[in-house]
């Protein structure tokens, strides 16, 4: 029987599933892998669509029912966190009566933004697919832009400016790592098991980063070979392979924080921590 899997096209994400989504870890089913973007799979997973899917850790609240947080596969780490972008340099306040893009309504990244931007008065949010929030910046369709992804290597190409990194905004804040994307499994599947499926499938990406690097290019959205290289080396870490206390601490303080500003449903440790 096999399983259902949902993560993005992203490097990170195809260099650490690379041997499960083949076949090559000892003792796993086969599975069936579906590729989109994190606002697509955090709705997906609302809906119980997959067995196992990536999702932002900001979509947690409602999905914990559902699904249980993985102690592995995730994206979650320091320097790596969200970029707020601008066409020309600009302040916090100048965002007052701005437009601004963001990948997704229950993304981590959008969760930080509204968490940091408290009392800028932004007039609107858009949501667009985050490969479309740099040409819009640029182009002048929004004034500000929330990116993610490779986006952090890429946006100079663009023209574009930074105003505030979030990432490390949140590490100022709290000493945390920042929890980006959580992989969760569907409640009443063998959850133990296919953490050490995905945990077995990240060792084997480390032990020969080769045999992913046709797979990985293929579903990069062109892009270029150093780049991908920098955006695996970035969101593959010690955390994927094991959160660690570090890790569910900065998931809780995210979490919680969110929670207390009224952004998202309480969750406690216990459910987050099955």
């Amino acid at each position: 029987m096999s399983v259902s899997l949902a993560i993005s096209p992203c490097p990170n994400d195809t260099f650490v599933f690379h041997a499960l989504v083949h076949g090559l870890v000892p003792g796993a089913p086969p599975v069936k892998v579906t590729y989109a973007d994190v606002d697509v799979t955090n709705t997906a997973a609302e809906q119980g669509t997959y067995d196992l899917v990536k999702v932002s850790y900001a979509a947690l609240p409602w999905l914990l029912e559902r699904y249980a947080l993985l102690p592995c596969g995730g994206a979650l780490g320091r320097g790596c966190g969200p970029l707020l972008l601008t066409a020309s340099p600009r302040e916090p306040a100048d965002l007052a009566g701005a437009t601004v893009a963001v990948p997704g309504d229950r993304t981590t990244a959008y969760l930080l933004f509204r968490l940091w931007a408290d009392g800028l008065n932004v007039a609107r949010v858009t949501v667009m697919p985050f490969a479309q929030i740099m040409p819009a910046v640029r182009d002048g369709v929004v004034d500000a832009g929330l990116v993610i992804h490779e986006a952090r290597f890429t946006y100079p190409q663009y023209g574009l400016h930074q105003l505030v990194d979030l990432g490390q905004w949140w590490e100022q804040e709290t000493g945390l790592p920042i929890p980006l994307g959580a992989i969760v499994a569907r409640r009443g599947m063998d959850i133990d098991a296919a953490a050490e499926w995905i945990r077995t499938s990240v060792r084997m990406a480390w032990s020969n980063p080769a045999a992913s690097q046709e797979y990985v290019l293929a579903h990069a959205q062109e892009m270029d070979p150093a780049v991908v290289s920098q955006h695996i080396a970035l969101y593959v870490n010690s955390f994927t392979e094991n959160l660690g206390d570090e890790g569910y601490a900065a998931a809780e303080e995210l979490l919680g924080r969110a929670a207390a500003a009224g952004l998202v449903p309480k969750v406690s440790e216990s459910q987050l921590r099955r």
